[in-house]
């Protein structure tokens, strides 16, 4: 195996960094908002690791990342008129510190709703934020809701979390499958998305779900925070004949940074008892399902895991763990589809690559793999743009 001296690895490391410095580096999936949401709560502190927060101005200068989404997200609850008036009052409590976010920090973030207003406001000083919603439970049976959050800023909707709801079924929804992919209702739901330019996000849905919104939009689709199944085989993650049939529809795929989505975990015995007793206590197929569970068990349930996660630490899998996944779709999609989503915030941390001021690390990986240039701009958010601008056209995609 060739050596490198310490001579050319410096001069690597500067060309990596030069070159994630030129880049206009997107990350597509950040939970940021509910760390907005605590009380106290500041941006401007450079939180520790035991502060359970991955993103904030410090860590964004350091890891030179020029936009982000943030993501709304909401658990999925009871689909009654209670159940969505409640849901969205959370909804709007997201978007109101979002708001309040770029309102005390003028200089430091400013909203984006198109790949060139980002650029613009990258240029001017800020970095760009934009918004996602992740879960159409609020949506609930009135599509008017989509146009709503359209006017808020929001460019993606993620059709469901660990649950189905009413416009599709979740990939890992513990009672199997409702719709069988969407619904009718979430057929109009996709149609009005198409409308309106609302990107179509498929992390999180199952299977049936993604290839009848592959069918249903005219334009292409997401996924803004998944992976490749073939590295880490979980339904949260897309097969290789997805990956590709993805491609050929124009979409990307922006890969999740979550350990045990990004490389199956190896795990002791003891560690896999407790597990099987946490599922077994809670009515689970799988760990990955708690955030299924109904919104009065899930703290606790959440709770509980993170003692377990202490008392029995499986490793974490590394920054050329999430370079193999970005590998591997570009061998079956290409290289024109694939970003990242990070999911910083909402549970992601590797070894290397423990929050958005290790981004650079990330770049410095693929540079070491032979990605030029052209090809990191792509993945940092020329593809993820491409898409957006299509979307925002409303072009019709080629006939498959």
């Amino acid at each position: 195996m060739p050596t490198t001296t310490p001579a050319a690895e410096a001069r690597l490391q500067t060309r990596a960094r030069l070159l994630h410095e030129r880049a206009f580096t997107l990350d597509s999936h950040q939970d940021t908002p509910g760390n907005l949401l605590r009380p106290g709560f500041d941006l401007t502190h450079d939180h520790r690791p035991d502060e359970k927060a991955q993103v904030d101005l410090p860590k964004l200068r350091r890891g030179g990342l020029d936009a982000a989404f943030w993501a709304v997200y909401v658990g999925q609850g009871p689909r009654t008129a209670e159940g969505y008036a409640a849901i969205r009052q959370e909804v709007e409590a997201q978007f109101r510190v979002i708001e309040q976010a770029l309102r005390h920090y003028p200089r430091e973030l400013a909203l984006a709703t198109s790949p060139d207003q980002a650029r613009r406001i990258r240029r001017a000083g800020p970095r760009a934020i934009f918004i996602g919603l992740e879960n159409s439970y609020p949506v609930g049976l009135d599509l008017r809701w989509l146009e709503t959050y359209y006017r808020r800023g929001a460019r993606y909707v993620t059709l469901c979390h660990s649950s189905n709801n009413d416009i599709c079924d979740s990939a890992t929804d513990p009672t199997g499958p409702e719709h069988h992919g969407l619904s009718d209702f979430g057929r109009e739901a996709i149609r009005e998305m198409n409308r309106l330019g609302l990107m179509v996000d498929t992390s999180h849905t199952s299977d049936d779900t993604f290839y009848d919104c592959l069918a249903g939009s005219r334009v292409p689709i997401i996924a803004s925070h998944s992976g490749c199944r073939a590295l880490s085989d979980t339904p949260r993650n897309l097969s290789d004949a997805m990956l590709r049939d993805l491609a050929h529809a124009g979409g990307v795929v922006q890969v999740n940074l979550f350990s045990p989505y990004v490389k199956t975990e190896v795990k002791s015995a003891a560690r896999q008892q407790a597990e099987a007793a946490f599922c077994a206590k809670w009515g689970l197929k799988t760990f990955l399902n708690v955030y299924a569970l109904p919104a009065a068990d899930r703290t606790p349930a959440l709770a509980e895991y993170a003692r377990l996660e202490v008392d029995f630490p499986v490793p974490l899998n590394t920054v050329a763990d999430v370079a193999d996944q970005i590998d591997h779709v570009v061998q079956q999609a290409g290289i024109d589809h694939v970003g990242i989503g990070s999911d910083f915030d909402g549970g992601s941390v590797l070894n290397g690559l423990a929050d958005v001021g290790d981004f650079p690390s990330l770049t410095l990986e693929l540079v070491r793999r032979g990605y030029r240039a052209r090809d990191l701009n792509r993945i940092w958010s020329g593809n993820l743009f491409r898409v957006m601008r299509t979307v925002a056209r409303g072009k019709v995609r080629p006939a498959r």
